[in-house]
């Protein structure tokens, strides 16, 4: 049985632990201002975002969202990983892409009214930072530059993203893998 000298030690080793671990992460503010989304909006817009949301944390294969569930929420990876997935009739799931900190997720539901296109899950204990639809959309009707500035951004990611789709499309078909 530990003696209250031990217990002491041992809640000063945790607390050590706890603030080695602060000082290893970014904090929020400066998380956000890195995402691709964010990133080049003025610090006091930056602050605002961080302000309506919130962070939420996830176990390892623990679900934060499923494909046809509501998409009502915008996701940034604090620490930790999330594994973005779907399921293949015969195959099993199918590993999209694995997220590390600063990398955002499910901004196609800031700007469309339709259900989740993947799974989220948790590939390992992670945080993630994250806003609602709404509180998102009350924000950007009181600051009308923070949201042109926001909607050219998901432009520019999802033109990006469109582009490297057709460059995939376009190899899978002159290698004769996609038929």
């Amino acid at each position: 049985m530990e003696t209250n000298g031990e217990e002491d030690q041992a809640a000063e080793e945790d607390q050590a632990a706890e603030e080695d671990n602060a000082a290893e992460k970014p904090d929020l503010v400066t998380l956000i201002s890195q995402s691709d989304l964010f990133a080049d909006m003025a610090e006091g817009q930056i602050e605002r975002l961080a302000t309506i949301g919130k962070v939420e944390t996830f176990k390892r294969n623990e679900h934060l969202f499923r494909e046809g569930d509501a998409g009502d929420k915008f996701y940034l990876v604090v620490d930790g990983a999330v594994r973005i997935s779907r399921m293949v009739p015969g195959m099993g799931e199918e590993a999209l892409a694995v997220l590390r900190p600063g990398s955002g997720f499910g901004e196609m539901s800031l700007i469309e009214d339709a259900p989740r296109s993947a799974d989220a899950i948790g590939h390992e204990q992670c945080e993630v930072f994250v806003i609602s639809k709404q509180d998102l959309e009350d924000l950007l009707f009181v600051d009308r530059v923070m949201a042109v500035d926001l909607l050219w951004k998901l432009v520019r990611i999802l033109s990006k993203r469109l582009r490297d789709t057709n460059d995939k499309m376009t190899f899978l078909s002159v290698t004769g893998r996609f038929e």
